[in-house]
């Protein structure tokens, strides 16, 4: 059943997001889900991934579209000093500011936290997001998920020596940063209620990214082997892989002793967690490929999905390797609201399970600068000024041409 509509965790929280792309928009679309009002503060030329597509949805990717519900849009030009000034208009009572500016913009546009913004807004939590931060050897330059996947060393441990070093399919080094700045921002709003002071959050696409390589960096530190290319398999564990069976490949993780002798008796393998080669984690580590060999038998000539429900039944984790339409229709997706509809819109759930302030996806992604006139109203700018700012091409309600 849908979870009813509540004001949300984060109801009260103001975030003025300069954000653009995937990192810094998929943190804020997690504030916003949860009650912030988040006010996404777009450049002339709008976010350039509402050109991401196809498919579009009125003009918009669906890049776009998955990242940017629940939000408000205000086209500005920041550029000019009225645009600046109408900037720090949105940052009265403000939160959160969050933004992904190249480095160096913000201090060029007297805009830096240091400079300006810690004194002028004490109690502001400005966090950035950049590539690589804004020093060191790779300091200032732009990042993007698959350039810093390769020089985080994701490639080297992703793909099989059929398909060679592989880009990770799902763009987590911007969502896994914007996980790390939604978390980053938390903790600092958390701090806040002690010292009652804001501060600077330097995030980045790279130290997130090295972050995550785990088990590959404590295996290398521990073992001093540089760790190579795993395909399906897991470097620590056997058997985690995937499995070909009569009818759909199949993933099955049997992490300990007990999880083998389960998929063993499953599939009528009795006498293999008593062979030597097997008898513990490590050998089975050390034999992976006799072992993989020998399940693999018994695996082709059963259906998949069966024994993935008989192994789950019987404490082994497994599932079937499905598509993404398979996954959005499934029963288990609708049954956690993780396939959602909002007017139009349709999308993944929020994943963040609350009992008395669940969030809610309670406006679709908007058009570009629609919200520009009603937010600055809010902000007490009266309609003289909101005229002249838009004769003036500081509030930009139609997208400009890069």
């Amino acid at each position: 059943m849908p979870t009813p509509l509540s004001a949300g965790a984060l109801a009260g929280t103001k975030v003025i997001d300069l954000t653009r792309v995937l990192g810094g928009p998929y943190a804020t679309q997690v504030f916003a889900d949860h009650g912030a009002d988040v006010i996404k503060v777009e450049p002339p030329q709008g976010d350039e991934v509402r050109d991401w597509g196809p498919p579009f949805h009125e003009g918009n990717a669906s890049y776009f579209i998955g990242l940017n519900r629940n939000k408000r849009s205000v086209g500005l030009d920041l550029t000019q000093e009225a645009g600046r000034d109408v900037l720090f208009c949105l940052l009265e009572n403000a939160d959160v500011l969050i933004e992904n500016l190249k480095t160096g913009t913000m201090e060029k546009w007297g805009l830096g936290y240091q400079e300006v913004l810690k004194d002028k807004f004490p109690r502001l939590i400005h966090c950035r997001i950049s590539g690589y931060g804004a020093d060191g050897p790779l300091g200032g330059f732009p990042g993007y998920d698959a350039i810093v996947q390769a020089y985080a060393g994701w490639f080297s441990v992703n793909g099989d020596p059929d398909s060679g070093p592989t880009r990770v399919g799902i763009p987590m080094v911007d969502m896994g940063t914007g996980l790390y700045a939604a978390i980053s921002v938390l903790m600092a709003l958390q701090e806040r209620h002690r010292s009652g002071l804001g501060q600077f959050i330097d995030m980045s696409l790279y130290d997130c990214a090295v972050s995550l390589m785990h088990p590959h960096v404590p295996n290398y530190y521990l073992s001093g082997k540089t760790p190579d290319l795993t395909g399906n398999h897991h470097p620590n564990i056997c058997p985690y892989d995937c499995f070909h069976t009569k009818t759909v490949d199949i993933f099955v993780g049997a992490g300990n002793d007990r999880a083998f002798r389960r998929l063993c008796a499953v599939l009528g393998a009795n006498k293999l967690p008593d062979d030597e080669r097997f008898s513990t984690g490590a050998k089975r580590n050390e034999n992976r490929s006799a072992l993989t060999d020998i399940l693999t038998e018994f695996m082709v000539k059963v259906d998949g999905e069966d024994l993935c429900a008989r192994l789950m039944e019987a404490g082994v984790p497994a599932g079937p390797v499905l598509d993404t339409a398979q996954v959005m229709n499934a029963d288990h997706t609708k049954h956690r609201d993780m396939a959602a509809v909002c007017d139009w819109w349709k999308g993944t759930g929020t994943p963040i399970k609350f009992t008395r302030t669940p969030g809610a996806i309670k406006t679709p992604p908007p058009q570009f600068g629609v919200d520009g006139r009603d937010v600055l109203t809010e902000h007490g700018v009266s309609q003289e000024d909101i005229e002249a700012l838009v004769k003036d091409g500081v509030l930009v309600e139609k997208r400009r041409q890069a």
